[in-house]
C-alpha cells in the first residue's frame, strides 16, 4: 500500500510501510516516505517512531491520512535529517 502526496515544494512524495524484521511484533512496521521514482531510495526518510503492530494496521492508517498529515510527518522527518536528504 502506498499514498502519494505532494509537499509544500510541489515535489511527490510516496508513503508506505516498511517492515523491521524480528520476532518482536511491537512497533515491527513504520512510515516510509520516497520521492516518486526514486528507485534507489536516495531521497528517502523513514519515521521509525510512526509505528504499527500490524500491516493491516498500518495499511489502514496509511490509507486514512490526509495529505496535511503526511506533509507534517515529512516535515518532521526532514528536520530530523541529513540536510542533503529531500533537497533539490
Amino acid at each position: 500500500m502506498m499514498r502519494s502526496f505532494e509537499d509544500d515544494s510541489g515535489f511527490r512524495w510516496e508513503a508506505s510501510v516498511a517492515e523491521r524484521p524480528g520476532d518482536d511484533y511491537k512497533g515491527r512496521f513504520f512510515l516510509r516516505l520516497v520521492v516518486e521514482g526514486d528507485e534507489r531510495g536516495a531521497r528517502e526518510v523513514t519515521l521509525k517512531d510512526v509505528r504499527w503492530n500490524s500491516l493491516q494496521t498500518a495499511r489502514r492508517t496509511l490509507e486514512t491520512m490526509s495529505d496535511v498529515e503526511l506533509r507534517r510527518r515529512l516535515r518532521q522527518a526532514l528536520g530530523r535529517a541529513p540536510s542533503a536528504v529531500g533537497a533539490a
